[in-house]
C-alpha cells in the first residue's frame, strides 16, 4: 500500500494516457443530468469530480451510492458506472435499474461483470489496470470520469493540463508532503479525528475518513462547513473531548464567509479540546489543491497505520460481510 500511495503522481500520468487512448462513441441522447454510481474506493473519484465540475457543468451531476437509483433517471440521463473490480453488487444492480430507465451508460472498471456487460451490450467503457485495492486506484477513476464528462459535452474542462500541473506540483513537493504527513500522523495517533472541510471540498474529507478507516484501521467522522455550524457545533458543549482531534482542511479558494466560520469554530472548539489541527492545500487551481490534499491525507493514513502496527491491506471485515451476503 505504501508503494501504491507513493506512485500516485505516476498513476495520474498513466491515467491521462488511458483517457487519451479511450475509444468512445457518440450518442444522440439529449442529456439533462448525470448520475455517477459507485461505492467506496471505486466511487470516491466520482464524488470528488462532482464537486470539481459543480460550477461549470452544463447539467446537474449527482453521485449515487446505493442499489437503487433516483426516479428522475431516464432517457436524458448519463449514468457513469464506476466499479474498479467490476463486481460490486450494489453497482451491478444500479446498472440494471439505469438500463430499465433508458439511460445512457458509460463504465469505468478494470474487469469483472461490468466489463463483460459493457462489451456484450456495446456500452461505452474505459478499462483500468487491475489487481490492486480499489482505494489505491482513485487517480484512474477520477481522471476517467472527467474524460467521460468532457466526451459527452457535460463539461468543457481542460483537465489534462490541470492534471499535468498537479503531477509537477506533487513531484516537486514529494518530500515536504511526506514529512508533513508524518507529523500529522504523530498528532492523530491515539486520538479520534473529527475532519472538517468547507463546502466544495467534502470529497477530500470523505477520502481522508475512508483512508483512515481502511488503511489506519481507526474510526473518525467528517462534516462540512457551513452545514456543521447549524447542528454539530452545538455538540461541542461537553468537557469530554480531550481525546478528539479536530482537523480543518483549508484551501485558498474556500468562500470568505466560510473561512471566517472556520476561525470562529476554532474558538468554540478550543474551549473543549486542547488542540486544533489545520491542513492547508497547495496549488493554483481547485483540481491541483484537491489532488494535493488527496495525496497528503493518503500518506497520513499510511504513516498512522504503520505506527499502529496494523496490516494496511487487511479488509477482512468487508470480506466477511460480502461472504455473508453471498449466502442470502
Amino acid at each position: 500500500m505504501r508503494d501504491l500511495v507513493a506512485s500516485f503522481p505516476s498513476q495520474l500520468s498513466e491515467s491521462l494516457d488511458i483517457a487519451k487512448d479511450a475509444k468512445l462513441f457518440e450518442t444522440d441522447a439529449n442529456f439533462q443530468n448525470v448520475l455517477i454510481t459507485g461505492l467506496g474506493g471505486s466511487g470516491i473519484g466520482g464524488t470528488i469530480v462532482s464537486e470539481l465540475v459543480a460550477n461549470q457543468a452544463k447539467f446537474p451531476v449527482f453521485v449515487n451510492k446505493n442499489y437503487s437509483i433516483p426516479a428522475w433517471v431516464g432517457k436524458n440521463t448519463l449514468v457513469i458506472v464506476s466499479s474498479y473490480s467490476g463486481n460490486t453488487e450494489e453497482t451491478l444492480e444500479a446498472i440494471g435499474h439505469a438500463q430499465n430507465a433508458g439511460a445512457t451508460i458509460a463504465c469505468v472498471t478494470s474487469g469483472g461483470q461490468v466489463e463483460a456487460k459493457a462489451k456484450s451490450e456495446n456500452l461505452n467503457h474505459i478499462l483500468l489496470p487491475g489487481g490492486n485495492p480499489p482505494r489505491s486506484m482513485v487517480a484512474y477513476s477520477l481522471v476517467q470520469v472527467l474524460r467521460l464528462l468532457n466526451h459527452f459535452g457535460i463539461t468543457n474542462f481542460g483537465f489534462e493540463k490541470e492534471v499535468e500541473r498537479s503531477i509537477e506540483l506533487l513531484d516537486s513537493k514529494s518530500e515536504d508532503i511526506q514529512n508533513q504527513a508524518l507529523e500529522i500522523a504523530n498528532k492523530i495517533n491515539g486520538k479520534f479525528p473529527a475532519i472538517y472541510a468547507c463546502a466544495g471540498y467534502e470529497g477530500v474529507a470523505i477520502r481522508f475518513r475512508q483512508q483512515l478507516n481502511e488503511n489506519s484501521k481507526i474510526l473518525c467522522w467528517h462534516h462540512v462547513i457551513p452545514e456543521m455550524n447549524h447542528n454539530e457545533l452545538v455538540g461541542w458543549q461537553e468537557d469530554e473531548f480531550l481525546n478528539v482531534l479536530p482537523i480543518f482542511l483549508r484551501n485558498a479558494d474556500d468562500y470568505s464567509r466560510n473561512q471566517a466560520r472556520v476561525e470562529i469554530n476554532k474558538e468554540v472548539i478550543l474551549k473543549r479540546t486542547p488542540e486544533v489541527l489545520e491542513i492547508h492545500s497547495e496549488g493554483e487551481s481547485k483540481l491541483q489543491r484537491t489532488l494535493y490534499l488527496v495525496h497528503l491525507v493518503d500518506w497520513v493514513s499510511i504513516f498512522l497505520g504503520e505506527k499502529r502496527g496494523v496490516d494496511l491491506n487487511d479488509i477482512s471485515a468487508i470480506n466477511h460481510l460480502k461472504s455473508k451476503l453471498s449466502e442470502l
